[in-house]
C-alpha cells in the first residue's frame, strides 16, 4: 500500500521527459503549487538541486549541485543552471541560455535565447529595497546577451540584443543593442569586432 502511495505522489508531484539523470538527493516539486514540476527529455539534474512545483522546463536541460528554481518560472531548452545558482521564481528564461556558477536571477526577469550570465553575476528586481513600498521590476536580457562574471544588473534595465556587459560591471541603465557596457557605473561603448556575431551556446 506505501509503495502504491508514493507512486501516486510523485506522479503528482513531477514529471520528467525520456533518458532523465536525477541524482538521488534531487527534490522535484518541492512547495505544492497548482502544477507538477514538468522537465523535458534528456535532463541532469546534480545533488542537491531544488526545483518547486509550476516550474516548466524543456529538453536537454543541465544543472550543476544545489540549484534552486522556484516557482513559476519557465526555461526553455538546451538551458546550463550552473552549481549554487538561484532562479527565484517568476522568471521566464528562453532557450540556449548558460547561468554559471553562483548566479542570482530574480522574480520578474526575461532572459532571452543564447544569453551567457557569468559567474557571481547578480540581476536585481527591487529598486528601492525597504525604504520604498514599489513593485518588483526585473531586468530583460535580450537575444545574444553575454554578462561578465560578478556584474550587476539593476531593477528594469534591459540589455539590448547582442550587448556585452564586461565583468564587474554595475548596469545602472538600459543598454542599446549589440553595445559594450563597461565599469560601475557602466558606460556604453562601440562593440569591439572581436565580440561582434552573437553567441554561439548550441
Amino acid at each position: 500500500m506505501g509503495d502504491h502511495h508514493e507512486t501516486i505522489m510523485t506522479t503528482i508531484l513531477h514529471q520528467l521527459g525520456d533518458d532523465p539523470a536525477v541524482d538521488p538527493d534531487v527534490q522535484l516539486g518541492v512547495g505544492g503549487g497548482e502544477h507538477p514540476t514538468v522537465v523535458g527529455d534528456r535532463a541532469t539534474i546534480r545533488s542537491g538541486s531544488i526545483l518547486y512545483g509550476d516550474v516548466v522546463v524543456g529538453d536537454d536541460f543541465t544543472t550543476g549541485h544545489n540549484v534552486l528554481i522556484r516557482a513559476e518560472t519557465v526555461i526553455g531548452d538546451d538551458v546550463l543552471v550552473g552549481t549554487n545558482t538561484v532562479v527565484d521564481g517568476r522568471v521566464v528564461v528562453g532557450s540556449g541560455v548558460s547561468l554559471q556558477t553562483g548566479v542570482y536571477i530574480p522574480p520578474e526577469t526575461v532572459i532571452g535565447d543564447d544569453v551567457f550570465v557569468g559567474p557571481g553575476a547578480v540581476l536585481t528586481n527591487d529598486p528601492y529595497p525597504v525604504r520604498q513600498d514599489v513593485g518588483l521590476v526585473g531586468a530583460t536580457i535580450e537575444d545574444h546577451v553575454s554578462i561578465g562574471a560578478n556584474a550587476t544588473i539593476l531593477p528594469g534595465v534591459t540589455i539590448g540584443e547582442g550587448a556585452f556587459v564586461a565583468a564587474g560591471a554595475v548596469v545602472t541603465r538600459d543598454v542599446p543593442p549589440r553595445t559594450l557596457a563597461v565599469g560601475s557605473p557602466a558606460v556604453h561603448r562601440p562593440l569591439p569586432e572581436s565580440l561582434k556575431g552573437g553567441n554561439h551556446i548550441r
